[in-house]
């Protein structure tokens, strides 16, 4: 000991050796001497003597934590998972285990594990900011943005309200209801306002669904809406969903039509999850936009000269879509509204399609590219769309599709593009080809 405290680690470490040769205080000693074998970077050493330690003590907690941190200075993020974890199965209630365990979550790309350690760790230590400042950011880092002014859409949340009540009022109130989707609950709220009786909603996302479940509950519908942690195409008939739902609800649309597998998702429903006359909400989207001419969204999708070097190559880098605020952002219209693709959602199948769409040029620009918003066909008579010029608070944005490069246009001209879907995001790109197969 008098070595150690001198910092004479080598001569110290081989003492205590000696000391555990005897089986002289092996429980005091094997903690001291794995504590300079990682001081002295000998970490496979040290993880042998807090082996050592464990198999004489197997519930010995300090053991599982100083292996997990040598695990995690390794590299070996899966291992102190296990040590971390085998230190909450000796005490769950263990404050530094739970802060351990979700750090080594994080590093594995577990965020949604890592979120709810956390939220353990806070039940234990309210006061803990750090682990309150995580569970606000993973929170975020998991949670969609838009989710928050989704739900406070008052003309989105109306339009699938009346469409859902035409629907229940067609179907019955005993229908079976699946929607897709739950985030909060909204609509499956609606549904059982409405007098749905036979409800379930699915949601991937595990902390999502737990929201869901709780302001379920705190409404008062967890008698009628059952929520189930599970994409849709993992859902089973007979274990999720007693029967095919007659009812689909489904807000999975992306502001760009595509992007949250909404044609896998329908199709596979289509085929194992409702009937055949199912009524379908929305029973179709629709992507529309124009030509634009805009300074400002110019700087997000190209470069030229910066600061006397030509760096314009760079801009083959660009992103190929960027979400706008259409109402904030200066930009000027150069043709009418024009539609860009249209997606039947009652359809059981969705193929890949390329054709052309055309511009009528009506104000002579330069086009930087397409702003592109959505329609949505609910029921008959009932729509919703995030038009630029008429919608601003809600959780769709517009889309700018930038082109390649700039293209000067003239007015009464035709400017024409190459449109359609690769199943998972919109084509839009000009036409120089003689085929659209091309």
């Amino acid at each position: 000991m008098k070595f150690h405290s001198d910092g004479m680690l080598e001569d110290a470490e081989h003492h205590y050796r000696l000391v555990l040769d005897q089986q002289y205080r092996v429980h005091d000693v094997l903690p001291l001497i794995a504590g300079i074998a990682k001081e002295r970077g000998r970490f496979d050493v040290a993880l042998a003597y807090w082996d050592e330690l464990l198999r004489l003590m197997p519930d010995h907690i300090a053991a599982y934590l100083e292996k997990g941190a040598i695990m995690i200075t390794n590299g070996d993020v899966g291992g102190a998972i296990g040590c971390f974890e085998a230190a909450l199965s000796v005490s769950p209630h263990h404050s530094l285990a739970l802060n351990n365990l979700a750090v080594a979550f994080v590093q594995a790309g577990r965020d949604a594990d890592a979120l709810r350690t956390y939220q353990k760790l806070l039940g234990v230590r309210p006061d803990h900011i750090h682990a309150r400042h995580q569970v606000r950011r993973l929170s975020s880092r998991i949670v969609p943005f838009w989710h928050i002014p989704m739900l406070n859409d008052v003309k989105r949340n109306d339009a699938f309200e009346a469409a859902i009540a035409r629907a229940i009022a067609k179907q019955g109130t005993s229908a079976p209801i699946l929607d897709i989707g739950a985030g909060s609950g909204l609509l499956s709220m609606m549904a059982a306002r409405a007098g749905a009786e036979n409800i379930v909603t699915c949601e991937a996302v595990p902390v999502i669904a737990d929201a869901a479940n709780a302001i379920i509950a705190q409404n008062a519908f967890s008698d009628r809406i059952s929520v189930v942690n599970k994409k849709s195409t993992e859902m089973v008939i007979g274990k999720d969903m007693a029967t095919r739902a007659s009812i689909l609800i489904s807000e999975i649309l992306s502001s760009d039509l595509l992007a949250e597998d909404v044609l896998d998702t329908f199709e596979d429903a289509h085929d194992r999850l409702i009937t055949e006359d199912a009524i379908i909400i929305p029973r179709a989207a629709t992507a529309i936009g124009c030509l634009v001419e805009s300074d400002v969204l110019a700087k997000y999708a190209f470069v030229q000269e910066v600061s006397g070097f030509d760096v314009s190559t760079f801009s083959a880098l660009a992103a190929n879509r960027l979400p706008i605020h259409g109402t904030m952002t200066e930009w000027k219209r150069l043709s009418p509204d024009v539609e860009l693709q249209r997606i039947d959602l009652t359809h059981k199948n969705y193929a890949e399609e390329l054709f052309y769409v055309e511009f009528p040029v009506t104000t002579e620009g330069t086009a930087i590219g397409i702003v592109q918003w959505i329609h949505i066909d609910l029921a008959e008579g009932i729509e919703f769309t995030n038009h630029p010029d008429s919608y601003c608070d809600g959780g769709w944005l517009q889309i700018l599709h930038p082109f390649p490069e700039p293209v000067r246009v003239k007015a009464g001209s035709k400017f024409r593009i190459i449109a359609g879907h690769d199943r998972s995001s919109l084509i839009l790109y000009p036409a120089p080809f003689k085929d659209a197969s091309d």
